[in-house]
Protein backbone atom coordinates (compact mmCIF):
# COMPACT_ATOMS: atom_id res chain seq x y z
CA UNK A 1 0.00 0.00 0.00
CA UNK A 2 1.09 3.56 -1.04
CA UNK A 3 1.26 6.60 1.09
CA UNK A 4 -1.15 8.70 -0.36
CA UNK A 5 -0.47 12.10 -1.55
CA UNK A 6 -2.74 15.16 -0.49
CA UNK A 7 -3.35 16.89 -4.17
CA UNK A 8 -3.04 20.38 -3.11
CA UNK A 9 -4.05 21.69 -6.51
CA UNK A 10 -7.91 20.56 -5.27
CA UNK A 11 -7.82 22.48 -2.00
CA UNK A 12 -7.37 25.74 -0.68
CA UNK A 13 -8.57 28.02 2.52
CA UNK A 14 -11.58 29.08 2.77
CA UNK A 15 -14.66 29.41 5.03
CA UNK A 16 -16.49 26.45 6.45
CA UNK A 17 -19.64 27.20 4.47
CA UNK A 18 -18.20 27.55 1.17
CA UNK A 19 -16.83 23.69 1.15
CA UNK A 20 -18.75 21.57 -0.49
CA UNK A 21 -16.58 20.14 -3.13
CA UNK A 22 -14.77 17.81 -0.54
CA UNK A 23 -17.75 15.54 -0.49
CA UNK A 24 -17.46 15.08 -4.30
CA UNK A 25 -13.63 14.96 -4.56
CA UNK A 26 -13.73 12.20 -2.20
CA UNK A 27 -16.83 10.94 -3.99
CA UNK A 28 -14.56 10.28 -6.90
CA UNK A 29 -12.46 8.02 -5.25
CA UNK A 30 -12.23 4.60 -5.36
CA UNK A 31 -13.08 3.04 -1.71
CA UNK A 32 -9.53 1.58 -1.60
CA UNK A 33 -7.96 5.17 -1.74
CA UNK A 34 -10.39 6.60 0.89
CA UNK A 35 -9.22 3.58 3.53
CA UNK A 36 -5.66 4.50 2.34
CA UNK A 37 -5.97 8.45 3.33
CA UNK A 38 -7.89 7.42 6.35
CA UNK A 39 -5.51 5.09 7.32
CA UNK A 40 -2.94 7.84 6.73
CA UNK A 41 -4.47 10.73 8.64
CA UNK A 42 -4.70 7.79 11.73
CA UNK A 43 -1.09 7.03 11.37
CA UNK A 44 -0.67 10.94 11.35
CA UNK A 45 -2.84 11.49 14.68
CA UNK A 46 -1.60 8.39 16.55
CA UNK A 47 2.20 8.65 15.07
CA UNK A 48 2.49 5.28 14.20
CA UNK A 49 4.21 4.22 11.45
CA UNK A 50 2.03 4.09 8.13
CA UNK A 51 3.71 0.94 6.43
CA UNK A 52 4.21 -1.43 9.49
CA UNK A 53 2.05 -4.09 10.24
CA UNK A 54 -0.14 -2.77 13.69
CA UNK A 55 -1.27 -6.15 15.31
CA UNK A 56 -3.35 -5.67 18.89
CA UNK A 57 -1.49 -6.15 21.60
CA UNK A 58 -3.02 -9.22 23.40
CA UNK A 59 -0.86 -9.02 26.47
CA UNK A 60 -2.54 -5.78 27.66
CA UNK A 61 -6.88 -7.73 27.54
CA UNK A 62 -8.08 -10.13 29.47
CA UNK A 63 -10.84 -12.25 29.33
CA UNK A 64 -12.97 -12.97 32.36
CA UNK A 65 -15.60 -15.52 32.93
CA UNK A 66 -18.98 -13.94 33.71
CA UNK A 67 -20.42 -15.86 36.15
Amino acid sequence: MSQPRLDRTKFKASKLEDQENDRDYWLAKSPQERLGAAWYLICSAYGLEYRSDHKLDRTVFSMKKRE
